[in-house]
């Protein structure tokens, strides 16, 4: 059963790098919520996720306002190549990492990391568990860094555009994965993407940001069939209409909404 309450508020949160490039946001996600936070290139998305954990790049500082965080949280990263290292295997990378969570000797940590591989489900995971990151092809380097956030045990994932460099065909299979496991392990998520089709996939709340600022917020549903803001109303339009099978005639979205 999961638990009732928030697991993240953010209230007048406002990150500068010389001026203010997140601006005066608040919201909350409660225990076992799945929330998307969706927008353009420099819209402060991945700004805004990373100041959770105080992972903010060189030049960018939190200036005004409060995070409160309630539990352990995980984080799974748009490039793995970046999150992991190159010199490392990756079953000793996560061993380290259960390790360092868990207080636990050499052994259980390797059979925990043993344990994460067959739970994001690499193939032969064994064999992967001394792999290197290049031997490893992207959806399974992906696959490895959920496994790694989810070494420490976290109640909350935050997940900064983890399928952008991934093929559709991969990129449906990571977003089943984190879908099935926040349900299995009740997580709360954070999902941070440009993507809307893809968000709407794994997050029932939606947050939509422009220019450091929230410019609507609702249910996933509400938001895809009746956006309220002329920016998500341009975010929808954007998705490609869909030929009906059979004709070539395409499925035009409603004026100010778009099929997703």
């Amino acid at each position: 059963m999961t638990a009732t309450g928030q697991a993240i508020r953010v209230h007048d949160l406002v990150l500068s790098a010389g001026v203010p490039v997140v601006n005066g946001i608040s919201f909350d996600v409660e225990r076992g919520e799945a929330v998307g936070i969706v927008g353009e290139s420099g819209s402060g998305k991945s700004l805004t996720l990373r100041s959770v954990i105080s992972l903010l790049p060189t030049g960018v500082t939190q200036t005004g306002g409060s995070i409160t965080v309630q539990g352990r949280v995980g984080m799974v990263f748009q490039d793995p190549l970046t999150a992991l290292d190159p010199l490392m295997p990756v079953g000793r990378q996560v061993a380290a990492a259960s390790r360092f969570a868990r207080g636990t000797g050499r052994k259980a940590a390797r059979a925990r990391a043993l344990e994460l591989f067959e739970q994001v489900r690499l193939p032969d995971p064994v064999a992967k568990l001394g792999a290197y990151p290049h031997q490893l092809s992207g959806g399974q380097r992906q696959r490895v860094v959920i496994a790694l956030a989810l070494a420490t045990d976290p109640e909350i994932l935050l997940c900064d555009e983890p399928t952008t460099a991934l093929d559709v065909t991969v990129q449906k299979q990571v977003l089943e994965l984190l879908g099935q496991l926040r349900e299995k392990l009740g997580l709360s998520m954070v999902f941070v993407s440009h993507d809307l089709a893809v968000v709407s996939t794994v997050c029932t709340r939606l947050i939509v940001m422009k220019d450091g600022q929230i410019v609507e917020t609702g249910e996933t549903l509400a938001v895809l069939t009746a956006p309220q803001h002329p920016y998500t109303q341009k975010l929808l339009g954007a998705v490609l209409a869909l030929p009906v099978l059979g004709t070539r005639a395409p499925i035009s979205p409603a004026p100010g909404n778009g099929t997703v």
